[in-house]
């Protein structure tokens, strides 16, 4: 059944390829890819299969050898370098791993300073980061603080806010929950879950089951192929019935 979702990110022939020693190794080859607008996109597949490569390569993070990517009207694989690093800015959020928020600044000088590259109007810019720490559960005590007087979780919350503060068409998160515990993990799944209830675009690596029941659509990456994906619909919390799809999906998948 064809899909009437718009595509804010089409891929076509997508390859991605390294060379060492004479040898091609190939990462991913002949991919194609819709990412749909508002979707909660989440990519798994084993170690190695290329899902933080194929992340970075459609957010314009990285360039694919050869291919195309069309985001939100543009082709990403025409663009300069620099055209390209002005469009990240206006049109991607990036969540990672590592939080890399400035320790020396306070939270709220974090996503200001992210703000003002591209909004010049301050008084708008602390407005809506105010409306996110709020959305987050940060208290305006707290955003006060520099990420080494905070927890993990709360450092990973500012950063997300600080993806979000530009209201980006996307939002890439690699392994956004990797370094944290169960309950701060929760606490981060819960606000990509409210932001993907209003209306945020969204696309995840992870490895983690629990982080991959918050998408509604689920992609498997195995051998540089899109071997199969999983609608899941809306998140709903202690859904049974959801996990048991995911279950019997990632067993298909050899997972």
């Amino acid at each position: 059944m064809e899909n009437k979702k718009e595509a804010v990110i089409s891929a076509r022939k997508l390859k991605k390829s390294f060379t060492s020693q004479d040898m091609e190794q190939i990462i991913f080859d002949n991919l194609d890819l819709n990412i749909y607008r508002g979707d909660f996109t989440v990519i798994m597949g084993s170690s190695g299969a290329g899902k933080s490569t194929l992340l970075y390569s459609l957010s314009g993070m990285d360039r694919p050898t050869s291919g195309e990517i069309e985001f939100s009207g543009e082709n990403l694989m025409k663009l300069s370098d620099d055209k390209l690093a002005v469009f990240r800015r206006k049109s991607c959020g990036f969540v990672f791993q590592q939080i890399y928020l400035l320790e020396k600044m306070s939270l709220m000088d974090n996503v200001i300073t992210a703000g003002a590259l591209v909004c010049n109007n301050k008084k708008d810019i602390i407005k809506r980061a105010e409306e996110l720490f709020e959305m987050v559960n940060i208290p305006e005590a707290t955003t006060k603080k520099c990420s080494s007087q905070i927890s993990g979780g709360e450092a990973q919350r500012a950063g997300i806010v600080r993806a979000v503060i530009n209201q980006p068409e996307v939002v890439f998160a690699d392994e956004p929950t990797g370094a944290l515990n169960s309950g701060n993990s929760e606490a981060v799944l819960d606000v990509f879950t409210k932001l993907h209830y209003n209306g945020q675009s969204i696309i995840m690596v992870t490895h983690d089951k629990k982080s991959a029941l918050r998408g509604n659509r689920v992609i498997y990456l195995k051998d540089g192929k899109i071997s199969g994906e999983c609608d899941l619909g809306s998140y709903q919390q202690n859904d049974i019935r959801r996990t048991e799809q995911l279950d019997s999906f990632l067993s298909e998948m050899g997972w």
